[in-house]
């Protein structure tokens, strides 16, 4: 294991080296000036995670491409452990969430594994209709399903967020169970993929949790549409390299995973933060804490049986990703918490990188803005400035690139996907979707991580679930500040040429384009368009 976490090292200090390099070549000619050196810095502290993507990306596309993967050699023989199925809810459209549920029970029961399940909704929804249509949803549910196999509970105010919801139910209602199945109000799970994460805490006792990996649902809005056909992608190779390199020291991501319960229920009860509030962002924290005390955190890095629907707009995206934004930055206080081994300590670090470093990729862009605004008397170094953007891009997307390429080199997989000439359309799609996209998230979230520095709290919010349009207003008055920095990077790459100009197309171009980017993306007609021609479409919606 130490020689696979030294390969990852390796590659990491590569790309970095290979990232200072050529920025070093394209910023030195002229002399260093104070925007030289703000762009040269924000690339080295933005270096170790850029190339943390690419080891991950790499290392899983070998893995994929030469030994793929295969379930865990485990035996269907046998009595199951005692297993809960809890699924944590707050002001959720029950329609949506119960007939998963109501099918993985059925699929358990045609297994003949079903009288070792229960069902668990447990709920954060505050008093009042939403409650009262909730509890009502769960009765009829209830008849239907046998009452004494699907339980209801409603706390009054939500203290602690999902991670208090889970841990109340461990210590008042999990009496008589080994096991809990985490879900959350959007996933779902074939009873197939349930029975595997069973089988493999029964088999193996060390294990406190087993995560699945899980993908996109068929979406018929074009945001997330597209949005999970990457993503699918790029955690395919993510998801393989970490449970290559990490092993049992492996991520948690809070929900579609199985937990061993009186183990978690001892060792992970969440500190609070320094102002006595609770972390917004639980997982990653959790499994630190419980494999600091000896139990082992895997990951299944297979991409069929576990699901979940991804925001209906880039609205609601962003909502998300700040609130994770959020959880994710608190774990600073924790970083030297007694009791944690180093893999853990790794992974509070990594969850903070994931979005801390936004700013510093806004950074760069905004000091190659500043070269290209003051310094009229040298050349644009195009070459160079076109290595490092090869270097940095090859590197962040890494992991959906290689993940596309396994694709391509196999007819089997192409297959899959509707055949060469829909897939290569839908990488294409996505990769312009991405481009857009990953620039309007870097403001936004550089935005929310100064107001958290500036002493605002993130906040959990209920998640809007269902598709929906999105009207230019509402657009126009999250998204302006994107345009108008858009406007004015572009006026200062203009004022040295053309060439600087296509140059900051790929990270800056969504900035100009966020407004209509959101608009369109949310609009029926795009959805429509797209799936009349099966394209980004996923292998679940393809005969």
């Amino acid at each position: 294991m130490l020689l696979r976490r030294l390969t990852v090292i390796l590659i990491v200090a590569a790309v970095t080296a290979l990232l200072g390099w050529s920025l070093v070549h394209a910023l030195a000619p002229g002399g260093w000036t104070a925007a030289k050196v703000a762009m040269f810095v924000s690339g080295l502290i933005s270096a170790p995670w850029i190339g943390f993507c690419a080891a991950n990306g790499s290392i899983g596309f070998a893995i994929r491409l030469f030994r793929p993967a295969t379930r865990p050699p485990v035996s269907f023989q046998g009595v199951l452990p005692p297993t809960a199925i809890a699924v944590a809810v707050r002001n959720e459209d029950m329609a949506m969430v119960l007939p998963p549920i109501q099918s993985l029970l059925r699929g358990l029961d045609a297994a003949g594994v079903g009288e070792a399940f229960a069902v668990f909704v447990l709920s954060d929804t505050g008093d009042g209709a939403a409650a009262r249509a909730e509890e009502a949803a769960v009765a009829v549910f209830q008849a239907r399903e046998n009452a004494g196999r699907v339980r209801y509970r409603r706390r009054t105010e939500n203290s602690g967020f999902k991670a208090g919801n889970i841990m109340d139910f461990m210590d008042r209602h999990a009496e008589g169970f080994e096991l809990v199945l985490v879900l959350d109000a959007d996933s779902l799970m074939t009873p197939d993929a349930v029975q595997h994460l069973v089988l493999a805490m029964r088999d193996d006792p060390s294990l406190g949790i087993v995560q699945h990996l899980t993908v996109g649902l068929p979406a018929a809005s074009a945001f997330p549409r597209l949005f999970q056909f990457g993503m699918r992608a790029g955690m395919r190779t993510w998801a393989a390299a970490l449970a290559w390199w990490q092993d049992d020291s492996c991520v948690y991501w809070g929900h579609n995973a199985i937990i061993r319960i009186a183990p978690f229920r001892t060792y992970c009860r969440l500190p609070l933060l320094p102002d006595g509030g609770h972390i917004l962002s639980h997982d990653q924290i959790e499994a630190a804490m419980l494999r600091g005390a000896g139990w082992g955190i895997r990951l299944l890095a297979e991409e069929d049986g576990s699901y979940e629907a991804n925001p209906p707009a880039l609205p609601e995206f962003t909502r998300r990703e700040l609130r994770w934004l959020a959880g994710n930055l608190e774990y600073r206080h924790f970083l030297r918490m007694p009791g944690l081994r180093p893999m853990g300590r790794w992974q509070l670090i990594q969850a903070i990188l994931l979005f801390g470093s936004a700013p510093f990729h806004l950074a760069l862009l905004l000091s190659a803005a500043w070269i290209a605004a003051t310094d009229r008397t040298s050349p644009f170094p195009f070459g160079w400035a076109l290595t490092a953007s090869v270097v940095w891009m090859g590197a962040v997307y890494a992991p959906k690139l290689l993940a596309y390429l396994e694709l391509l080199v196999s007819g089997a997989k192409r297959a899959r996907y509707g055949g060469t000439a829909r897939l290569l359309t839908g990488i294409v799609l996505e990769t312009v979707f991405t481009l857009l996209m990953d620039a309007i998230n870097t403001l936004s979230k550089t935005m929310e991580t100064i107001r958290i520095a500036i002493g605002f709290k993130g906040a959990w919010v209920p998640q809007t679930r269902g598709d929906r349009g999105v009207p230019w207003s509402e657009a126009a008055r999250q998204f302006w500040p994107h345009t108008l920095l858009g406007m004015g990077t572009f006026a200062c790459f203009a004022g040295r040429g053309w060439t600087p100009v296509v140059w900051a197309l790929p990270f800056a171009l969504g900035l100009v384009l966020a407004i209509p980017f959101c608009v369109f993306t949310a609009h029926p007609s795009l959805g429509l368009w797209l799936r009349a021609r099966k394209l980004a479409a996923i292998p679940e919606e393809l005969p």
